[in-house]
């Protein structure tokens, strides 16, 4: 049996620290995951909704997040317009 000769192993590279700017938005947004989290879990709950084209049943939380893609969606529109409409002017 013959045994390799071990080289030693070639430190990593160096990790940065991380200033505590991004430190304390890291906890803001792990945070904000988690209550975001929490509040999907407490609004499960089946709710009857009124569609264009007729009604139906669904979670709670599925009508708050289509409620506020549709909302981003309408933001980001506006402000294309309106950005399209400054530049010509």
């Amino acid at each position: 049996m013959s045994t390799s000769p071990q080289t030693p192993k070639s430190p990593g590279p160096k990790a940065e620290r991380r200033s505590a700017r991004e430190q304390s938005r890291t906890g803001v947004l792990v945070v904000l995951a988690v209550l975001i989290t929490l509040f999907a879990f407490k609004n499960v709950d089946k709710v009857k909704v009124d569609w264009i084209v007729g009604s139906g049943q669904a979670p709670l939380i599925i009508v708050i997040v289509i409620s506020l893609l549709v909302g981003i969606l309408l933001a980001y529109v506006a402000d294309r317009r309106g950005g399209r409409r400054r530049g010509s002017d």
